[in-house]
């Protein structure tokens, strides 16, 4: 009996099909990572935000992404005002029905 290798897909959607974020559904397919029960996205910010939300984690004895989660959070769930705008938790869970 010959050894042989296992028959491998060379096409770009079989490697991609492969990828540990392949099992994300079709909608969040390009937007999200799955994490357990989170999903990881991709965040651009400037280099001394960064240091600060690095500190205050730090004061805080948090990671990052919890000091960033517990921002995100306090911001929908108690609206936020921006340039005199003001958003409310309300108003946030009327735009996504």
């Amino acid at each position: 009996m010959a050894i042989t290798r296992p028959k491998q897909n060379t096409t770009a959607d079989a490697f991609i099909s492969g990828a540990p974020d392949a099992a994300v559904d079709e909608l969040h397919k390009s937007k999200y990572i799955r994490k357990g029960r989170k999903l990881q996205v991709t965040l651009t910010i400037m280099p001394t935000l960064l240091e600060r939300v690095d500190k205050l984690a730090l004061k805080l004895g948090q990671s990052r992404a919890a000091v960033i989660n517990m921002a995100i959070y306090r911001m929908v769930e108690h609206g936020v005002t921006i340039d005199g705008l003001q958003s409310t938790h309300h108003q946030a869970t009327q735009s996504s029905e």
